[in-house]
């Protein structure tokens, strides 16, 4: 055993985590993150207070202090509800996820049991939103209340009975509003990081810069990274699907909404990860920009944990995560079936898709660099390519004149003084004849002389 050994291994092991990225952001900063957001998330949860609507119809003192009651040892902030409006109606109009209905008469029935102790009772109605995942914790809280009020009582029975009534019309499970979550999420996933991993690295290893000496455009090879990922968004989608239908024998509503909000989420997250991948020049700091995005959002924005749950200025930033408009959409197009909300959260995220696409087009580039600080080898290397291809074009009556206008572009640029093509390339230059180098590119004779005078000789 070499300590002298161990410590220089040690010392290569890390500086090549130091220079990585990602493993960095995995080992250090993605752990911070986690407890930040879940720690803020749960750091008050025994002292968490919920909101609580509640229509008073008996609008007496009795059914005042039940609900100064609740205010203090439920832990909720009451809101009252107008007596003559609906409660159904108004909890459907203002998206309420609980309207706690007290019954006309509630005093009445207090003083008959008080007076008589006989089996009198009140119903008190929980007019609820089963697709909130915080309804299930505020109506725990309220039974607990009532029971412990009921326990004060004298009586065999409980005095205060709960019945919920769902403003939905049908009745749904708490699978059937996390699955368009996953949905989301994953479509986020895979979009985001995949145009990050593959910008990024080709990028890198100048992949990017050599696809500008070809035929494709940035068009075509933008569009088609789009496609890509629209295709693994669409598998990953039918294999969430598939075992849901399977295992957990959802009922979900499969429509045109689905399509649309998977391209809108596959537009916005791609241009993302072309900013991205334009911003940090490295792919280790790309995948690392990305994580940081994407992690937070996931749990921000609704797709695992409801935003009653959060303090409010985290409530009022996951308002603004792209990711949550995209959750709610589906949730109305697969659940509810509201056309009009997943019209309006359609919208929103396609706005945002549209704005960070054509920002992500503009900031990318083929180029990484201007040709001042590109090497003499790199343009003629270049150059020697082209012409190959521009003869091999010609020889087969192609007739791609976009393609070759860029080309001689690069090459009008791509000299460096000092040095000529047969230096650089060598024998290799004899490949190409010099009347027909004049001949593809005849624009390019002047002062200094044509395309192959230059070749044979070193300037």
């Amino acid at each position: 055993m070499s300590p002298r050994v161990i410590g220089a291994n040690l010392v290569v092991r890390i500086k090549t985590f130091s220079r990585e990225k990602s493993a960095m952001f995995f080992t250090i900063a993605f752990p911070i993150i986690l407890i930040l957001v879940f720690g803020t998330i749960f750091m008050h949860q025994d002292d968490m207070s919920f909101d609580l609507y509640v229509q008073d119809l008996d609008q007496t003192n009795a059914s005042a202090q039940l609900v100064k009651t609740l205010e203090l040892n439920g832990r909720f902030k009451i809101t009252k509800v107008a007596p003559a409006i609906n409660a159904t109606q108004y909890a459907k109009d203002n998206k309420l996820n609980l309207v706690l209905v007290i019954p006309k008469g509630y005093a009445g029935s207090l003083l008959l049991r008080m007076m008589l102790n006989d089996n009198t009772s009140v119903t008190i109605t929980s007019i609820y939103n089963p697709s909130s995942t915080s309804v299930s914790t505020k109506m725990q809280v309220l039974n607990s209340v009532f029971g412990v009020m009921n326990q004060r009582m004298s009586g065999k029975s409980p005095f205060i009975r709960s019945v919920g009534t769902s403003i939905l019309n049908k009745k749904y499970r708490f699978i059937e509003f996390f699955v368009p979550g996953i949905i989301a999420m994953t479509v986020m996933t895979s979009s985001l990081s995949g145009a990050v991993n593959v910008n990024a690295e080709l990028r890198q290893k100048g992949v990017i810069r050599k696809l500008s000496t070809t035929p494709i455009t940035r068009t075509d090879w933008i569009l088609s990274n789009i496609l890509y990922q629209f295709i693994l968004a669409v598998l990953s989608t039918i294999a969430i699907l598939l075992v849901s239908y399977a295992v957990f024998n959802v009922i979900l509503q499969i429509n045109a909404w689905l399509l649309v909000f998977i391209v809108l989420e596959v537009f916005a997250f791609a241009g993302i990860g072309m900013i991205l991948t334009r911003v940090a020049k490295e792919a280790e700091s790309a995948v690392a920009a990305a994580n940081v995005i994407m992690f937070p959002m996931m749990f921000l924005s609704g797709s695992f944990f409801p935003l009653e749950m959060m303090p409010g200025f985290l409530q009022t930033f996951a308002r603004i995560l792209p990711l949550y408009y995209v959750n709610e959409g589906l949730r109305a197009s697969m659940v509810f079936v509201d056309h009009m909300t997943a019209l309006r959260f359609s919208a929103i995220i396609g706005v945002f898709a549209t704005v960070v696409f054509i920002v992500g087009i503009l900031t990318s580039k083929w180029e990484e660099a201007s040709d001042s600080t590109v090497p003499p080898s790199c343009h003629y290397s270049r150059i020697l390519s082209l012409c190959h291809y521009r003869l091999a074009c010609s020889d087969a009556g192609c007739s791609h004149r976009s393609h070759f206008q860029v080309q001689r572009l690069a090459i009008s640029t791509a000299f460096a003084p000092g040095r000529g093509l047969r230096e650089v390339l060598g024998a290799q230059v004899s490949t190409i004849h010099p009347k027909k180098v004049n001949t593809l590119f005849p624009d390019q004779s002047g002062a200094s002389g044509s395309v192959s005078d230059r070749i044979n000789r070193k300037e």
